[in-house]
């Protein structure tokens, strides 16, 4: 297995990071260009490999659309393919066939649409056989699974004959995503009601408009990361808003209370240092995606913390729980579960002088764990894993110091 190298490096610089386009804006902008024919000037999307699977598959509208490891990327096909009368085989990686999506079938075929399952039922590689007639207009779907079943079903809500109403039932998960999307659609010209836990979207057309993506709020959880465990040193990453629409922004407020300020300026967000103040609890409902680089933030500076609304991180591109607690056992630190869904960071008692880290084919694993090179020589397994969100990463990762050596 090819790996790379981060020799131990324990201050920055001043550093600018160019931050990558969020893939989570830009996969959502997609398919409403999608359901504009294509209408729309949509600019700085994302390098993510992702979204540039999103763009291969809707410009070449092949017979079997595969998604590779792209979860979004197959939720939002599913529902584009299915309430479009287009028919389609949508398959992928094994562990993309492992991702349950009986959810959203379910749902889909509830609507009017004619889907199968080509294997097992629940999961992928399934078939959509059209779409003649709109059952209901009024459908119940969890809101504690996946945020990306629900922004499937909206974004296509507006082209169907008779509108759709969304009760969304149980604990809302990943809220924000919701709410990222339905602001996206409003953006192209789409009105909406989101009154507790009922959404109602109208039938109606989208308008052709010019829109641009923000950067990347999860890729930029990564510095925020690197900067708190680092001796000392400041970042200013490009192309981030205060305003944002992304449920990842959060991490300002977390990283406020784990030793780094936020300073927005006009064209980004200047990172310092500053004293840690600490923190109890972080519930991550609604922004899941930056519970491992808060987790080996905490376990690295020395903050114990409790974890609650990781529910979604077991059916992620790997069991994101199982994964943390097997490599932060590497630096004599841990992920301790307790009853109701409780889980708590316990810092490293003593960090080895060179640690290994496997990154079970999961992006965010690679990433996460980065900063730990500003207190051991790092070896990282997989590094071409981050190509899926970040291809640009490593060369970033140089631009502050921290010279990457690849092995193979």
């Amino acid at each position: 297995m090819k790996t790379l190298t981060l020799p131990k490096m324990e201050g920055l610089g001043c550093i600018t990071i160019p931050l990558p386009s969020s893939k989570s804006e830009s996969n959502r902008a997609l398919i409403i260009d999608a359901l504009t024919e294509g209408e729309n000037q949509i600019s700085n999307l994302a390098e993510a490999r992702d979204t540039q699977t999103m763009i291969r598959l809707l410009k070449e509208d092949p017979s079997t659309l595969d998604v590779l490891d792209a979860g979004t990327t197959m939720r939002f096909l599913t529902a584009f393919s299915a309430l479009n009368n287009k028919k389609k085989v949508l398959t992928g990686t094994p562990r993309m066939c492992e991702r349950p999506i009986g959810i959203l079938v379910d749902a889909l075929r509830e609507i009017g649409a004619r889907i199968q399952y080509v294997g097992k039922d629940g999961f992928p590689p399934i078939q959509t056989e059209g779409f003649e007639e709109q059952l209901s207009d009024h459908i119940q779907i969890r809101g504690d699974v996946s945020s990306q079943f629900i922004s499937a079903l909206l974004m296509n809500a507006p082209l169907l004959p008779r509108g759709l109403t969304l009760e969304l039932t149980g604990k809302i998960g990943s809220r924000t995503y919701i709410e990222m999307t339905l602001e996206l659609m409003k953006a192209f010209g789409i009105a909406y009601t989101f009154e507790g836990s009922t959404i109602h979207v109208p039938s109606q057309k989208y308008q052709p408009t010019q829109f641009a993506v923000e950067s990347d709020w999860s890729g930029a959880s990564y510095w925020f990361s690197l900067l708190a465990c680092a001796k000392d040193g400041e970042l200013k990453l490009t192309g981030l808003k205060a305003n944002s629409l992304q449920g990842d922004s959060a991490i300002t407020g977390i990283m406020d209370k784990l030793g780094v300020s936020s300073k927005f300026e006009a064209d980004g967000v200047r990172l310092s240092k500053k004293k840690v103040e600490g923190i109890d609890l972080i519930d991550f409902t609604h922004f899941p995606d930056l519970a491992q680089t808060v987790a080996v933030t905490c376990a690295i500076i020395g903050q114990t913390c409790a974890f609650i609304g990781l529910e979604s991180l077991r059916i992620k591109e790997t069991d994101r729980i199982f994964a943390l607690q097997q490599e932060l056992a590497k630096i004599n630190a841990g992920l301790e579960e307790s009853e109701n869904g409780v889980f708590t960071v316990i810092p490293a008692s003593q960090i080895p002088d060179k640690v290994k880290i496997h990154t079970y084919d999961d992006h965010r694993m690679a990433m996460a764990f980065m900063p730990l090179a500003t207190h051991t020589e790092l070896v990282i397994e997989d590094p071409e894993v981050v190509d899926k969100s970040y291809p640009s990463f490593w060369k970033h990762c140089a631009m502050v110091g921290l010279e990457t050596m690849e092995n193979k």
